[in-house]
């Protein structure tokens, strides 16, 4: 069990991006007969073309398909940028952006998340290839109460070597490495941190993909291409060094619970109110940081009287700590501790 799971609940802003997706559906089905049964079967398809691995042309190509993937993909995508970007706010204590940056942002699900964690933004561009998935999210950003997605800019923009794109201080890149070739992906990765750069007052970057072995790797890589351009790795790593599961068959990945709405249930055929999400993210910044001296890499393991913390950490790499109850005080703080959260904890940082 790790406290993230265990004790998530539904924020506000989740509750308003549900209710545009399911009013924007309604309106969908009133012009084209387009019941909850065809988006069901699109939902499935869109599942395992996504399971199938690279492609040679596009998932998303018609509205009825962004559609399905807004029901689909958007919760996930939200739920999960959001926990890094709490991450993030945990060990860049001079996360103040004014200007966001969401590259093949799409429907807008991390805008929405950013909107909900970073209270000081106040301009935001969102950049993608696909036309109605960026209609689609123009229209479910119209009925957000916070006022930085409803004036989004929205930018249709095709990704690759040469993509240039504008200055930022923070910057998004959600479940999109995939979609590109490597060079893509490392000239991309480069342009985020040099996006950041030219913002001059420095800035942060915030790549989140699959929490799997393949989405594992492509975070390696850009960790790699983000230290080479000069930022500072801050999050979940506690340094800059080689990874230490680099080297076996493990993964870096953290679990993020999201509530499931009743007709999120209906369209994915399921009966569980919730779902996990796996995450392997990595967060980058050119500003003051208070990196973690060690994080929880796995779930705790808590046994009578002990609880034992499989940890990454800065000077000794991968290695596990047991904390007995004898010690009340760190007893008491690793049995709230969970899994990809720091240890020792981090005090609350200040949202002022």
């Amino acid at each position: 069990m790790y406290p993230s799971c265990a004790s998530y609940s539904t924020p506000a802003l989740a509750r308003f991006l549900t209710q545009a997706v399911e009013d924007e559906l309604s309106v969908l089905s009133e012009h084209t007969r387009h019941s909850q049964r065809n988006l069901a079967r699109q939902v499935r398809a869109l599942s395992e073309a996504y399971r199938s691995g690279p492609r040679d042309r596009p998932i998303l190509r018609t509205r009825q398909d962004v559609a399905a993937y807004a029901v689909y993909r958007m919760p996930a995508t939200y739920a999960a940028t959001r926990s890094v970007l709490l991450r993030t706010v945990e060990t860049v204590p001079d996360l103040r952006p004014h200007t966001l940056l969401d590259i093949g942002g799409g429907t807008g699900a991390s805008l929405w998340a950013a909107a909900d964690v970073v209270d000081t933004l106040r301009t935001a561009v969102v950049l993608d290839h696909l036309r109605e998935a960026l209609t689609l999210g123009r229209r479910l950003a119209a009925r957000c109460p916070r006022a930085v997605v409803r004036d989004a800019t929205w930018c249709e923009q095709t990704i690759t070597s040469g993509t240039a794109v504008p200055a930022a201080d923070l910057v998004t890149i959600a479940y999109v490495l995939g979609e590109l070739d490597p060079r893509t992906r490392q000239a991309l990765v480069t342009a985020a941190a040099g996006a950041v750069g030219a913002a001059g007052t420095g800035g942060t970057v915030v790549l989140v993909e699959p929490g799997t072995p393949r989405g594992f790797q492509r975070i390696l890589d850009a960790r790699r291409h983000l230290v080479a351009a000069g930022l500072r790795i801050v999050a979940p790593c506690p340094h800059d060094g080689t990874c230490p599961l680099s080297r076996g068959d493990d993964w870096c990945h953290v679990g993020v619970r999201l509530d499931r709405s009743a007709l999120h249930r209906r369209v994915k055929d399921g009966s569980r109110g919730f779902e996990d999400e796996k995450v392997s993210y990595v967060v980058a910044t050119s500003l003051r940081a208070s990196p973690a001296r060690a994080r929880v890499v796995r779930r705790p393991r808590p046994r009578k009287g002990l609880v034992t913390l499989p940890l990454c950490t800065r000077d000794d790499g991968l290695r596990e700590t047991t904390v007995s109850k004898r010690d009340s005080s760190s007893y008491r703080a690793a049995r709230d501790t969970g899994w990809g959260d720091p240890w020792p904890p981090s005090p609350s940082p200040s949202r002022g």
